[in-house]
């Protein structure tokens, strides 16, 4: 087998080689050269110490010599080198208490995670696979190199990882790792909320991303969010549902299209149903209000989790928002756009759109319409340029003052009148228009 390496990868191993080191490209860049895939990154391990590559190439990193690390410098790309290494007992769940140098490549290649990841590669010697990897692959896989017991042990977020791959790459995970993920599921407490973090979204923005149903069925999500696991019990005796919240969560997630924001707000959007359902007398649940709960647990969530503020703004508002019906007419829909933002309306109507998919039967034709009809409108006002928020009103807080208006709050409130003149009437956005309007109902202001 022949794998094609970056010129600055085979410079790398050439280097080490010809002073007589072994290196190889090894991790996820083999893996996914023989899938196909395009690598992130590059991966280099290799026989010489630390101080010895240091010594082979101009300009270095020292990205972490104590783990055997130093990062070679090829124009402004960064290759890490990792010398081959044992790492000793880990104590914590997360960080081995010491790392010992090796020269033995299986040494180095045991400690790795699964056996698809456990493979290395050079132009010289071709490929290493020590652990079967190149079974696993063929046999769509998910195994841990040896006992998983072991290997989750050694790093617990080995075991959300596993779920990843699965989600990532189309694999099924061993029997024995699975196994082994529910026992340890508990030991992710020691993880942090970052960690967690790039997993989760590496997952949901797979192609597969009703995997979560296997991060729920192993007992990660009662550890990483707890949350989720009662909506998967929550039922929904409901014409316009089928299955339960949970369900229907799964579902919508593979409706939606692949984008953190989206798949994010899929899997958190209904949240709010476990303590907003009520039932009626004829036996039917209801979710009154269900938005903005889910909107409170979703930002707590997302805190806990370490999200940046601009993605917490947008889920959270997206669903608090999702189950707004929109009227298909242009003064609704330049109202919607007003109160969900310019930048949000569009990925509300893609939520609703795998909201609806994920849905029952039960008048899903007349929603899609609805929605399509509300879609068609809002192209038509931004073809127009029809203005739909104080950003593009033709009037400002400048104007107002240069007319004699004194600075304060009634500043703003003025504008808000105004604004909401022109979305009623958008052939008002004129800055003539808007200030002769201004003047005849509003002279006390002056």
């Amino acid at each position: 087998m022949r794998l094609k390496m970056p010129a600055a990868v085979n410079m790398i191993i050439e280097v080490l080689q010809q002073r007589g080191y072994e290196a190889f490209a090894v991790g996820g860049c083999v893996r996914d050269s023989i899938l196909g895939r395009i690598p992130d990154d590059w991966d280099i391990t290799t026989s010489a110490s630390p101080y010895q590559v240091k010594e082979l190439f101009q300009r270095t990193v020292d990205t972490g010599l104590q783990h055997g690390t130093v990062t070679v410098m090829v124009g402004n790309t960064g290759y890490e080198v990792t010398t081959y290494r044992i790492d000793g007992e880990y104590e914590d769940g997360r960080h081995p208490k010491e790392v010992l140098f090796t020269s033995n490549l299986t040494e180095d290649l045991k400690r790795r995670d699964f056996t698809i990841n456990a493979m290395a590669y050079s132009r010289e010697k071709g490929l290493i696979d020590e652990f079967g990897g190149m079974d696993d692959m063929q046999n769509k896989i998910i195994r841990c190199v040896g006992d998983p017991w072991k290997r989750f042990g050694e790093d617990a977020l080995r075991i959300l990882r596993a779920v990843r791959f699965a989600a990532q790459l189309g694999f099924v995970i061993e029997e024995k790792t699975k196994q082994a993920i529910v026992e340890l599921a508990p030991t992710l407490v020691k993880i942090s909320a970052e960690r967690i973090q790039t997993e989760m979204v590496k997952l949901l923005i797979s192609d597969r991303p009703q995997l979560w149903e296997t991060v729920y069925e192993t007992g990660i999500t009662k550890i990483i969010m707890p949350e989720f696991d009662r909506i998967m019990e929550t039922e929904q005796n409901n014409p316009h549902h089928i299955g339960t919240v949970g369900e229907h969560t799964l579902l919508a997630l593979t409706k939606a299209e692949n984008n953190k924001i989206l798949r994010l707000t899929m899997l958190l959007h209904d949240l709010g149903k476990y303590e907003t359902k009520t039932t009626d007398e004829q036996g039917t649940d209801h979710f009154y209000g269900h938005g903005k709960a889910g909107e409170e647990l979703a930002k707590k969530i997302l805190r806990r989790l370490k999200f940046d503020n601009d993605t917490i703004r947008q889920v959270t508002k997206l669903i608090f928002w999702h189950d707004y019906q929109v009227i298909p007419e242009k003064k609704a829909v330049r109202r919607a756009v007003n109160k969900v933002g310019e930048d949000l309306f569009p990925l509300l109507m893609k939520v609703q759109q795998a909201d609806y998919q994920a849905q029952s039967e039960y008048q899903r034709k007349e929603k899609m319409q609805r929605l399509s009809q509300v879609e068609e409108i809002y192209r038509e006002i931004l073809e127009n340029k029809e203005c739909v928020s104080l950003k593009t009103l033709a009037v400002t807080g400048k104007d107002l003052i240069r007319e004699g208006m004194k600075p304060g709050p009634q500043l703003g409130e003025t504008l808000q009148q105004l604004l909401e003149i022109v979305l009623e009437h958008p052939e008002m956005n004129e800055k003539e228009k808007l200030l002769e309007y201004w003047k005849t109902i509003n002279t006390s202001t002056i």
